[in-house]
């Protein structure tokens, strides 16, 4: 009699990590699974990994009768109702540094490309277009990048940007003082703040608490010059 707990992957997963859990779990990989299917069979399951576009409600937690584990690939649990799962017993685990560094090197990279047009100077050239000066774009040596939300994603941007030469101002109400002077990062006293100095301005932070905080999930800010850029990396 085969006693292995079983575990579904319902999303795509590196065979690396699928082939970890074959040697401990009986996996099956419910990836192309139709969208009726999981109600009716995850009740067979022990545990559930999934990554962002699986949705665990109440009612489908409700029919997860075996399960003991709802595993999040990624860093946030938006996708899972955990009051639902704590009520259950279910523990509700998340990787809350898979893809930071990731998503902060992103960020630099979309900081880059608007400072220096390159969607617009790739488009052009795809055209058949050379206009080398008019795509000349700004420096961010010496510019003030702003960040809203200052905490594992916005402290490798700031690290990054400073290795730029970059001032940076950062505003997060949950980030003790003593962590912005640790990066040598300037602490605003709120948005408005980083929106009256910063060139660029980037969010990082999840949708709790900062939606109702801050109703915008973006950050629009001009330089001294007028050019106006909007840098948004929320995850």
């Amino acid at each position: 009699m085969n006693d292995r707990p079983r575990v579904l992957v319902k999303e795509k997963l590196a065979d690396s990590g699928v082939d970890l859990l074959r040697s401990h779990f009986d996996v099956e990989l419910g990836v192309d699974w139709s969208d009726g299917e999981l109600p009716s069979r995850i009740g067979d399951y022990d545990a559930i990994v999934i990554r962002s576009a699986t949705k665990l409600t109440s009612d489908l937690i409700e029919r997860a009768s075996r399960m003991k584990v709802i595993g999040r690939a990624g860093v946030g649990v938006d996708n899972v109702d955990v009051p639902a799962a704590t009520k259950r017993g279910i523990i509700v685990a998340n990787a809350p540094q898979s893809n930071i560094i990731t998503a902060a090197e992103h960020t630099i990279a979309m900081m880059l490309a608007l400072c220096r047009n390159i969607p617009q100077a790739h488009g052009a050239l795809v055209e058949g277009r050379w206009e080398r000066s008019k795509f000349g774009g700004i420096e961010v040596y010496e510019k003030t990048l702003g960040i809203l939300g200052f905490g594992r994603i916005g402290q490798l941007v700031a690290e990054r940007a400073k290795g730029f030469g970059m001032r940076v101002l950062a505003y997060d109400p949950f980030v003790a003082a003593e962590r912005y002077r640790d990066l040598g990062v300037e602490k605003a006293e709120g948005s408005d703040d980083v929106y009256a100095q910063a060139v660029e301005a980037g969010f990082h932070g999840d949708k709790e608490p900062w939606d109702a905080f801050w109703g915008q999930r973006y950050a629009q800010v001009r330089d001294p010059d007028g050019v106006t850029v909007a840098l948004y990396a929320a995850l």
